[in-house]
């Protein structure tokens, strides 16, 4: 009952102010009646009858501002002014405006604020064709066409000034939006202001004359819409009838004087597999769904978008810190989190989340972008939503720069463009050879010297420049992998790739065809994905990894442990081995949690029939606690340092496997003392790096 009554509230009002203005135009029209017979001819009553008839349509350009309904009765009305007076005109208008707030369901504020603008308007215009004393009977001159058109200009100047005075008075100080709403609400007030006195000389003539001035008036009429159904064009999503992109660059223009707002930015997460399994038909009508949703669960005072594809925004205009922002953002997760019915399945969906608030003096396309770099985040790291922190801030420009120099580097052939990559040896824990090498990514930035790989991912990844960076890679790879097998010394070789690359689908094709022109062999490569890839969209990456391992090319889980993906990927996907993420390798000597999650690890790939490789593998005790776990793999610091191709074929020659079951002379500290791999390019511990 309770949320009925706001509506039930709603109707009394407009009863009231209906009745009101419908009775304050009779009455006037009333008093005229009691006048002498000759005051108002017939044309008068003929033209008082079609305005109150046309107003049962209004014409409405799209915008929240009673300005923007243009009633076509100002034709008839503007005409009573310029004949009769004010008072007459007035009373008339009166009638037609209760009538159009009727047809629109305008609230009580709004028909009030409609009516006062059109009182001034007239007022303001008889009071020109006083000063000017107009003549239109019997036949008008030039000066008074003159007058009638400085008329129009009053009409038009006085009624945008009430509608701005009214408007000032009740935002409580705030600085409205500019609306770039184009001239269409200008140009069919004038044409409908202009047309009054040629229709009123016809009802001099004869009121016969007049129901022609209909066709005029449904040529305006088709005009208006025309410009409203282009600018809701511009402004509105087609497909689910929300407020776009430039909409909502409008609504960020505004400054609010005394709250905080905050900008959510919505990616709905593996939308693209509802298009594969559905049709894109029924991709729409979940699109258009999941608007309804929004908009049911977003207050009245927010406004929800649509950006384009998968992606919506909510732009949150009362918030007080980012805990409220992620409260908000939380509730519209849990609103998205409830199945979606359709074609009667239920279809299940996420979104990830992210987060900006807007303080200061930053414009929209800096808050949409911080937002939009929080959402990539929030992909990244598995979580729902991300707020957009200062430290992000400060290096987004930065990250800007990079990609774009990394771009150009791109364009120029190896070695110009400064693209390095560097080999670590992977070590079979069992018997120390040397089983493969893992191919990491340094550039030297002409400027910035040598940028490592996480700097440089956390960069391009975001962007398609990394699959520009990922083919550049490829090739240099497997090029090398035809080097060492020319040589007689082949070595299988990993490569990362990201959830762009995967995503995209033809890395299949590019990779076959990279085997075939260096006539490789596809067990020598094998291919790096991490939890992230599989997180985003984990369909179309079992498809892809399925065609890769079907050419005989070996998949690795890298840094597995630190995402949020299923044990299920681990059973699903056509994977070789499992790469436990270097933070717990690390910490495994001297952290019992550590040194359990790596045996758990090890036990799950050995189950499964998967090789367990460990990575930052950085002294001796924890090389023995992983081959007493039964690990398969290591790689770190501990063996080898990663260096370039030259250097790799040196170190090969000087290693000697070194197995954990043959123990070296260990003094106090646990280095070994033998010296079958000294020089080998390899540290005893982590201080002599």
């Amino acid at each position: 009952m309770d949320a009925a009554r706001p509506r039930t509230d709603g109707r009394r009002h407009r009863r009231t102010v209906i009745v009101s203005t419908a009775s304050a135009g009779v009455a006037a029209l009333a008093l005229l009646l009691l006048g002498p017979a000759d005051a108002l001819p017939p044309a008068f009553w003929a033209m008082a009858l079609l305005a109150v008839v046309v107003d049962a349509r209004p014409y409405v350009v799209p915008g929240r501002r009673a300005s923007a309904v243009i009633l076509p009765s100002i034709c008839f009305t503007f005409a009573v002014a310029l004949a009769w007076g004010a008072a007459p005109a007035i009373a008339v208008q009166l009638v037609a405006v209760a009538v159009a707030g009727a047809r629109m369901r305008h609230s009580l504020r709004r028909t009030v604020h409609l009516a006062l603008q059109h009182v001034a308007a007239l007022g303001a215009a008889a009071g020109v064709a006083d000063l000017g004393r107009l003549r239109i009977d019997p036949s008008p001159d030039w000066w008074d066409a003159m007058v009638i058109c400085v008329a129009a200009v009053a009409w038009i100047t006085a009624r945008h000034a009430v509608a701005g005075l009214v408007r000032g008075l009740t935002s409580e100080g705030r600085v409205p939006a500019r609306r770039r709403r184009g001239h269409a609400d200008l140009l069919a007030s004038a044409a409908l202001l202009l047309l009054g006195p040629v229709v009123l000389v016809a009802a001099l003539v004869s009121p016969a004359l007049l129901p022609l001035a209909l066709l005029a008036l449904h040529a305006v009429h088709r005009m208006v819409r025309w410009a409203g159904e282009s600018e809701r064009a511009a402004r509105f999503d087609p497909l689910t009838g929300l407020p776009n992109r430039r909409a909502l660059q409008t609504a960020m223009a505004e400054r609010p004087a005394d709250r905080r707002r905050a900008l959510l930015l919505l990616d709905l997460d593996r939308f693209r597999t509802v298009n594969d399994a559905l049709g894109h038909g029924a991709g729409d009508r979940l699109l258009t769904r999941v608007a309804d949703r929004l908009t049911a669960v977003v207050p009245a005072h927010d406004l929800v978008v649509r950006l384009g594809g998968d992606e919506f925004a909510v732009l949150a205009t009362r918030v007080e810190d980012p805990a409220s922002a992620r409260r908000i953002a939380q509730h519209l997760a849990e609103a998205l989190s409830r199945p979606f019915p359709l074609d009667g399945t239920p279809v299940e969906l996420s979104a990830s989340i992210g987060i900006a608030l807007q303080s200061g003096r930053r414009d929209s396309s800096t808050l949409l972008r911080e937002a939009e770099s929080a959402m990539y985040e929030a992909k990244q790291r598995g979580d729902q939503v991300a707020v957009h922190g200062p430290d992000a801030a400060k290096h987004t420009p930065d990250r800007l720069s990079l990609v774009a120099d990394l771009r150009t580097a791109l364009r120029r052939e190896p070695p110009d463009d400064g693209i390095v990559l560097y080999y670590q040896p992977q070590i079979a824990i069992a018997t120390g050879e040397v089983v493969g090498v893992e191919a990491l990514l340094r550039w030297r930035h002409p400027r910035r010297g040598t940028i490592g790989p996480e700097e440089l991912l956390r960069a391009a990844e975001p962007t398609p420049v990394m699959r520009l960076l990922t083919a550049r890679v490829l090739e240099e790879v497997v090029a090398q992998l035809a080097t060492w097998r020319d040589a007689g010394a082949p070595l299988r070789a990993a490569v990362n790739v990201s959830a762009r690359d995967l995503h995209a689908g033809d890395i299949a094709d590019r990779v076959g065809a990279l085997l075939d022109r260096y006539a490789v062999p596809a067990d020598l490569l094998q291919l790096e994905i991490t939890e992230s890839a599989l997180m985003a969209d984990p369909h179309r990456v079992l498809e892809t990894t399925t065609r890769l391992s079907r050419m005989g090319v070996a998949i690795s889980l890298d840094d597995f442990g630190t995402g949020y993906s299923s044990l299920q990927h681990l059973r699903r996907l056509p994977l070789s081995e499992v790469k436990i993420d270097r933070s717990f390798v690390l910490g495994m000597a001297g952290d019992s949690g550590d040194a359990a999650i790596v045996r758990s690890v090890v036990g799950l790939a050995e189950a499964l029939g998967l090789r367990a490789v460990a990575e930052g593998v950085e002294d001796e005790v924890t090389w023995r606690l992983l081959a007493a776990a039964g690990c398969h793999t290591a790689q770190g610091w501990f063996h080898a340092r990663p260096m370039p191709a030259a250097d790799l074929r040196e170190w090969l020659g000087r290693y000697r496997p070194v197995r954990p079951g043959i123990r070296g002379e260990i003094d106090s500290v646990g280095t070994s003392k033998t010296s079958n791999n000294e020089g080998a390019g390899w540290p005893p511990s982590p201080a002599k790096r």
